[in-house]
């Protein structure tokens, strides 16, 4: 089985190609973590869970959820993170998680897709952003024929960076910068909705037509990223960024595999 969480479609794409490459089903977590839906999951088949990386490391609010959840996996877990550029030392945190829910770590993975995290890094232009999502596909394709072979993912020794990223800057990252109040909406937004049904957490909601951010944020890039008018900013850093989505991506160039990325 292949669980994933997707905000704007690259994990949701990558998780799409696991699934139809080992024939196995696949569940999206996003309902699951925005109901606190802990019901209890049973996989006969390796389980794979495929996510974003935040800070370095597997999102918390996915962590969070796994802890809660009983999971049934007498295959292991397989982890499979995509990335703008690193996972650092995510591995040392997913076999954590592993011993606490009794499962047999099977390694992780990480695949560079294009970057979302508008609100600090800089969004590619579509044409880039295919470029990117081709270059990872062989990559994806290791990962399928590794799951298919039963064996471990390859995993490199991590450097005092990947250490320092995971671990100190990942532990201050998340007070110092995960909140909302640098959203902000302009007179372009139509008050579709869009940015309510998009947040994981349930943090937006519409008043006046407008949306207002809750306290409650996971800086998963989803409501700005997705909204169709491009009526969301980040502070001053988002201003004439391009808005990256996976469907967005693979539609404006119409060549390559496309689908799977259900959060865009």
């Amino acid at each position: 089985m292949i669980l994933y969480f997707s905000a704007t479609g690259n994990s949701g794409y990558v998780a799409k190609r696991i699934a139809d490459g080992l024939g196995d089903e696949r569940l999206d977590l996003f309902d699951r973590i925005r109901d606190e839906d802990s019901s209890s999951i049973t996989s006969k088949t390796p389980l794979v869970v495929v996510t974003p990386t935040y800070a370095w490391r597997m999102p918390r609010i996915v962590a969070s959820w796994m802890e809660r959840t009983p999971i049934t996996a007498p295959a292991g877990a397989y982890f499979v993170m995509t990335c703008g550029g690193s996972i650092g030392n995510a591995g040392a945190y997913l076999k954590r998680l592993c011993a606490k829910k009794g499962l047999a770590y099977r390694g992780r993975a990480g695949i560079v897709m294009p970057e979302n995290y508008i609100a600090l890094f800089t969004t590619p232009a579509p044409a880039e952003a295919k470029r990117i999502i081709d270059a990872a596909e062989p990559a994806i394709d290791r990962v399928i024929e590794c799951i298919k072979a039963g064996s471990a993912l390859p995993e490199h020794a991590p450097s005092l960076t990947d250490r320092l990223s995971s671990g100190v800057v990942n532990d201050l990252f998340y007070p110092a910068f995960v909140r909302a109040v640098k959203f902000r909406v302009t007179d372009a937004c139509i008050s579709c909705g869009m940015c309510v049904r998009a947040c994981p957490l349930a943090n937006i909601r519409l008043e006046g037509g407008r949306p207002v951010w809750g306290s409650d944020c996971t800086h998963c890039m989803a409501c700005i990223n997705c909204c169709p008018k491009e009526a969301i900013e980040y502070g001053k850093h988002s201003v004439g960024l391009p808005r990256y989505t996976f469907r967005r991506a693979a539609s404006a160039t119409g060549k390559g595999r496309s689908g799977g990325g259900e959060r865009s």
